[in-house]
């Protein structure tokens, strides 16, 4: 029963729940039927509001559009108006130029026509001319048949014979013209040449010539010396294989000599020397580690001595190299004179000229300065000074001015600038100066007589001096042999052979002197 009562309780239950659903679903219906009759309604009416938006748009865009294309209209017809104008004006400048090309035809065909009539005159002249011509022809051959029967010589022998007579008359013009040009040319040149080259030698300091192949170290006492020397004489020969210097030591009071040509080496010595002596300490372990520093401190002095020597003279951007070359000048000599002074005067002589010329003379100075650097070379060369301090200016980007200058101050190339004149002038000058150099004695006899030699040379030379040191050269000839424009001519001759076959400083004047005597004795 309980059981009947439970099933029957479940089953209404069911019923229940099943109809309960049906009845869910139908309300569910109902209202999805209303919203959508309510989005319908609401479609409808934003359809409706976006065909009149769409309307309005529509509207507004061709007003626009009718805008746009007014403007566009009005541009476009004030373009045509200005190219209207711009045609207007190029067709009047064209009609212009067809006028104006008209009258100039019209002037061009009158011209034509004055030409043509000049070119017949002047054609009517051509055969005039050449008329008259054949007909001088015909009577100049005439003449020269009639002087040849009264002479009894033939044209060509007579041109030989005339030709002959008129070149021993022209050089003999022209060597009394060419004597005459040259004094005219001395009366005006000389004069300023010896303004400038006096008045730069006034300004410019020189000194006198110095030894150069021995130094004296001077010693407290005789003591010294044994201490120098050492035990069996290893202390010497320790310094003198260190140091390449022969080390003399005599009798001399207090001093011992220092010998060497090379004058770096005589300094690294003679400081060497002046260490060990302040020192004490003299034995051959010391001796190679102070040479060894001296070395190293001379190094250092010559670049500092080359950096002063361009600062001093005012030359900028030299190459280190070139400056150690410098450097090294000073302590290289020339016949006595020392390298550097010689330089430096050089480069200030060039300075003032080049400046009284007109010319750059800081370029003058650099040349100067850099003229003799080829005698200073590392190893032992073959090459001449000039020509091997050339190449070292050109290797360091040297100016081609300054590099010819170097070059060709003996000569040695051709000068292309005025720069090479005046460092050549300036170095005669330098080294040319009395007191400027030292000479030996043999080679100075032998240049005198190499002078005098070269006169003898010549055909009517009686006798030749040499004379104020080899700066003038007298030759006396034979008058019966030289006349007087053969003097000239003789001079001259001589002074190119000097100049072709000697080296010498500064100038050699030639002076030919020519006279007659007529002696007679009363009694």
């Amino acid at each position: 029963m309980d059981n009947m009562t439970i099933i029957i309780a479940v089953a209404v239950g069911a019923i229940g729940l099943i109809i309960g659903f049906a009845i869910a679903k139908s309300l569910e219906k109902k209202q999805a039927s209303k919203i959508i009759e309510e989005a319908k309604k609401e479609a409808s009416s934003v359809l409706k509001d976006a065909k009149a938006n769409a309307e309005n748009v529509k509207k507004d865009k061709i007003l626009q559009a009718k805008e746009k294309f007014l403007e566009l209209k009005a541009e476009h017809e004030k373009f045509i108006l200005s190219k209207d104008k711009k045609m207007a004006e190029a067709e009047k400048r064209t009609r212009d130029k067809e006028s104006q090309i008209s009258s100039e035809l019209s002037k061009n065909k009158k011209i034509n026509q004055e030409l043509e009539s000049k070119v017949k005159d002047y054609n009517y002249r051509l055969d005039f001319i050449e008329k008259k011509k054949t007909e001088v022809e015909r009577l100049h051959k005439s003449q020269i048949e009639q002087l040849e029967v009264i002479s009894g010589l033939s044209a060509d022998e007579a041109k030989e014979q005339l030709v002959a007579s008129l070149k021993e008359e022209a050089k003999t013009d022209a060597m009394s013209y060419i004597q005459a040009k040259l004094e005219e040319a001395k009366m005006t040149a000389q004069q300023e040449a010896k303004k400038v080259i006096i008045n730069t030698i006034q300004r410019i300091g020189t000194e006198e010539a110095v030894e150069n192949c021995v130094s004296v170290f001077n010693i407290e006492s005789d003591d010294v010396k044994g201490r120098i020397i050492g035990r069996e004489g290893r202390n010497i020969r320790a310094l003198e294989a260190a140091t390449g210097v022969e080390i003399i030591v005599d009798d001399t009071p207090e001093a011992i000599i220092l010998s060497c040509f090379d004058s770096v080496r005589r300094e690294i010595a003679r400081l060497s020397l002046h260490r060990l002596v302040t020192d004490g300490r003299i034995h051959p372990a010391r001796i190679e580690e102070v040479v060894k520093k001296t070395r190293k401190q001379i190094d250092e002095e010559i670049i500092e001595v080359g950096k002063r020597t361009v600062i001093d003279l005012g030359i900028h951007g030299l190459h280190p190299e070139l400056i150690k070359t410098v450097g090294r000048m000073k302590y290289r000599s020339s016949y006595g004179q020392n390298l550097l002074q010689h330089s430096r005067e050089v480069a200030k002589l060039c300075g003032v000229m080049a400046a009284e010329l007109g010319l750059n003379p800081k370029l003058a100075k650099r040349a100067g300065l850099l003229h003799d650097i080829g005698k200073v070379p590392d190893t032992e060369t073959e090459v001449p000074h000039a020509i091997l301090g050339m190449q070292w200016a050109e290797k360091y980007g040297e100016k081609p001015e300054v590099c010819n200058a170097i070059g060709a101050h003996h000569d040695e190339i051709e000068m292309i600038s005025l720069l090479s004149p005046i460092v050549q002038v300036c170095d005669a000058i330098s080294g040319a100066r009395p007191g400027a150099r030292r000479q030996v004695l043999d080679s100075y006899i032998q240049r005198l007589k190499d002078l005098e030699d070269i006169a003898f040379g010549f055909s009517g030379v009686k006798k030749a001096y040499a004379i104020q040191a080899g700066r003038e050269l007298r030759v006396i000839v034979e008058s019966e042999k030289v006349d007087d424009a053969k003097a000239a001519e003789l001079s001259f001759n001589i002074s190119q052979k000097i100049q072709t076959d000697m080296t010498y400083p500064g100038q050699v004047k030639i002076t030919v002197i020519r006279e007659t005597r007529a002696v007679n004795i009363a009694k």
